[in-house]
């Protein structure tokens, strides 16, 4: 997958999200202000339950909103020598293992699959786009894992 089509396929996904999480809070919203819902005693939260439920997935789509916006307005370097926002990096673990990783300015865990990759998208307050930032092709990198740390080694960088 090239670099502008995954773009594309973060904006949908973001999109996506976004609509789905405004439907979610709409609807705890109404949930938390129908007749049905005000308490019997002072020991029913059921409504202030439910209002905090609809404040956080508003919450979250502000959220998605203003992440969405950034993809939008991203400019996608092409070839970079070094890594830094909007590369495309693949590295390999010392097992063998390889990750394609897309370092992007919001949404850190987002996954975009293909029939034959999944590239995960990073940010750069990330500890493993920390350590990527400003490596190149060949170089190796360790992250800590828990009591261990694992290495990588940059293999493509686009």
């Amino acid at each position: 997958m090239n670099k502008p089509e995954l773009l594309q396929r973060i904006i949908a996904q973001l999109t996506h999200d976004l609509e789905l999480f405004l439907s979610a809070a709409k609807s705890a919203h109404k949930g938390a202000t129908h007749e049905e819902s005000a308490p019997d005693n002072k020991y029913d939260t059921l409504a202030l339950e439910a209002s905090y439920v609809a404040q956080g997935q508003a919450n979250r789509a502000q959220d998605i909103k203003r992440s969405l916006d950034l993809y939008k307005q991203l400019t996608l370097l092409s070839d970079p020598e070094v890594i830094r926002l909007t590369s495309l990096v693949t590295i390999e673990a010392d097992d063998g293992s390889r990750r394609e990783l897309f370092i992007g300015p919001a949404e850190g865990g987002l996954k975009i699959t293909d029939q034959l990759t999944e590239i995960m998208v990073i940010t750069p307050v990330s500890p493993l786009g920390r350590e990527l930032l400003g490596k190149s092709l060949g170089d190796a990198v360790e992250i800590e894992a828990g009591p261990n740390f694992i290495g990588y080694e940059i293999i493509a960088v686009r």
